[in-house]
């Protein structure tokens, strides 16, 4: 599939800032890809993808997540999180995208996991530092992400633990196998 398409896809379900932020991680993740030597054209159509369904009702994305039987920990863990991997079955299913590592992609890119491809991980920072992206922490990980990537992945996990232990929030197991697998040994 050409950007072109996917981004008309793309269009039908997204507008306004959630579509200019797609934008922009789609550009960080093919600067990334060239970077570190992934297959640019997937990364790209993973990264234009990743929140195909963030603007679903929280409704539809509980029952996805039922009638798929993905992670039933999911619904433990703040709806916030349900965009991801109810995005990957979306897309699978009304793109007709298959490829796995683009759906894994999608998938993971909110909670990162332990074991990520790089195409994971690109997706995962793209979206992470892209230059819309203000807070705390942010400059420190984008020029990580200029020189190691994982080391970026893992000090991005690392905030965002601490953030939601700070906010008193739960955090999802994904995160936490993904922080300790990254963790340098």
């Amino acid at each position: 599939m050409k950007r072109e398409q996917a981004y008309q896809i793309l269009s039908e379900k997204i507008s306004g800032p959630r579509y200019d932020h797609t934008v922009r991680v789609a550009e960080t993740a093919e600067k990334l890809a060239v970077k570190y030597g992934a297959d640019v054209e997937r990364t790209v159509l993973a990264a234009i993808f990743h929140d195909y369904a963030k603007l679903q009702p929280i409704s539809e994305l509980k029952e996805l997540i039922i009638e798929y039987r993905l992670d039933s920990r999911l619904l433990d863990f703040h709806p916030e999180l349900w965009h991801a991997p109810a995005g990957a079955v979306l897309v699978q299913e009304e793109v007709g995208i298959k490829d796995e590592e683009i759906l894994n992609a999608i998938r993971y890119h909110t909670t990162g996991r332990a074991g990520m491809s790089l195409l994971e991980k690109i997706v995962y920072i793209a979206d992470y530092i892209e230059p819309g992206r203000k807070f705390p922490g942010l400059d420190e990980v984008r020029q990580l992400a200029d020189q190691q990537l994982d080391m970026a992945v893992f000090k991005s996990l690392g905030n965002t633990i601490k953030y939601l232990i700070g906010q008193s929030a739960t955090v999802y197991p994904d995160t936490f196998e993904a922080y300790n697998a990254m963790a340098p040994k």
